[in-house]
């Protein structure tokens, strides 16, 4: 079946002209890897073309640009590769190679080579099918190692002995799971197990490149496909250690808790069906990580995780430095959500006040629709009735939320009355008293002690200013 539509794949402008210029030059050439692998099982919105050239794939790629008119060519000249952008694509060649491995590095020496050479290096078999774009073979299958077959099959597996495969580049074992969420395929069951002996050569790989596939799997439809065959393998406790500390169910007098590690990735894959948003899913992903080391036991109460919010959200800075991801806005948001996270349940209660509203509503600000997201996944509930009932909860506080909104407009809060005015008012210079007035009049719009608007704001402005000595003619 995919055979028939294999064809489908070389139908663009550019591979004529990739063909043009290899059949004048006698070279041969395929286009393979992720976009003939992508256009097999029906993903056809693949922007990342791989020519393999038997030759020099710079000199093509130069060639080939030129007579396009494209002036911009990158060249990778350690590694024998080159590439441009055409259109909406990113098209780069490669020539054939041979690569050899240092122990300590997963950067290869690498070496002209034949096109056996260059397929016995790649990562899985899926990823070895290629295309011939040649006039004389055009649309020929190259598929020395049963790609197709694997696809069909649904199966991530490596061309050569997997322990080889993972030792010399350590990054194909993140790949291998991030395959397998992205495309929800098993590993097979040899790979599987040289993933396990090889776990360890993970640290060789950095920090921004083990960051960037975990990105990747977290933004695949079901990310819990790739972070479970990490766990098992050994690697997720290598590079995400706050998550597999999670892992496990304690008994004590006859009262258990639930296991941490996999509620928290129902709860990554509930997200991911609600949204796209890389950081979201990363809040969830950690949402939880601060049970572990908050975890006690109290008799006659159970098991408790008490300020396990606090705690996550101070660990996630770790994490990110560690990983070498962004330490801005999206850590702060990250962390701002983590912190959050339990108290828009609280607000469902009968007796709770329009203050309490308020003021999540003031610290979540324009992120109070991802806190809620974020909440609603969290309910893993195997109970019908208690799920229902659980959801009912956030739709009370959904409903709470968007009366005192609307009536008190307090999203995306500013104070009626600015630090300057305040200065003029009482022809004072910059002072605490400033920030003590504008704190006052915050908590009390926030507590629903006066109107959020300037008239009763600038009365409390007098009045406390009176209070603290000020008056419209004190002189500082």
């Amino acid at each position: 079946m995919l055979i028939k539509n294999i064809s489908n794949c070389i139908e663009k402008e550019i591979f004529k002209e990739i063909s043009n210029y290899c059949d004048q030059n006698g070279l041969e050439s395929y286009v393979i890897g992720g976009y003939v692998r992508d256009h097999l099982i029906g993903k056809t919105d693949s922007k990342d073309i791989d020519i393999l050239v038997v030759g020099s794939g710079i000199s093509a790629a130069k060639n080939i640009a030129k007579k396009l008119k494209i002036k911009k060519v990158i060249v990778y000249k350690n590694f024998g590769t080159a590439m441009f952008k055409f259109k909406n694509f990113e098209i780069e060649f490669v020539g054939t190679r041979k690569e050899s491995y240092n122990k300590n590095s997963r950067n290869p020496e690498v070496k002209p080579g034949t096109l056996i050479d260059d397929l016995n290096r790649r990562d899985f078999t899926i990823n070895t099918i290629g295309l011939s774009l040649n006039k004389n073979s055009w649309g020929h299958v190259l598929d020395k190692f049963n790609g197709i077959q694997d696809l069909e099959n649904q199966i991530i597996k490596t061309p050569l002995e997997p322990e080889k495969t993972f030792s010399d580049d350590p990054l194909r074992m993140l790949r291998a799971a991030r395959f397998a969420s992205q495309l929800n395929f098993k590993i097979e069951k040899n790979s599987f197990d040289g993933i396990c002996v090889e776990k360890s050569r993970i640290k060789i790989v950095s920090s921004e490149r083990i960051s960037e596939e975990l990105n990747k799997i977290i933004l695949s439809n079901k990310p819990s496909i790739g972070f479970k065959i990490l766990e098992s393998t050994g690697i997720l406790e290598l590079i995400l250690p706050e998550l597999t500390n999670l892992k496990g169910i304690e008994d004590i007098e006859g009262q258990k808790h639930k296991d941490n590690f996999y509620h928290t990735l129902e709860v990554l894959d509930n997200i991911s069906k609600k949204t796209e948003d890389l950081w979201l899913r990363w809040a969830a992903l950690l949402h939880d990580i601060g049970k572990a080391p908050t975890k006690k036991f109290i008799k006659k109460t159970g098991w408790t995780f008490h300020g396990h919010e606090l705690k996550g959200s101070k660990m996630v800075y770790r994490i990110f430095k560690r990983l070498n991801m962004p330490l801005n806005f999206k850590l702060k948001y990250v962390q701002k959500i983590i912190y959050l996270s339990s108290r828009p349940i609280i607000l469902s209660n009968d007796n709770i006040t329009d203050s309490a509203i308020r003021r999540l509503i003031y610290d979540t600000n324009e992120d109070l629709d991802d806190l809620l997201i974020l909440c609603e996944a969290d309910i893993t509930t195997k109970n019908p009735n208690r799920f229902k009932k659980y959801l009912n909860n956030f739709k009370i506080v959904r409903e709470k939320i968007k009366i005192v909104e609307e009536r008190d407009s307090i999203r995306n809060f500013q104070p009626p009355i600015s630090g300057e005015e305040i200065m003029n008012y009482f022809n004072i210079k910059p002072s605490k008293e400033i920030g003590i007035i504008k704190e006052y009049i915050k908590n009390s719009i926030l507590d629903g002690k006066i109107k959020n608007n300037h008239e009763s704001a600038k009365l409390l402005m007098i009045k406390k200013g009176e209070l603290l000595g000020l008056n419209k003619n004190s002189v500082e």
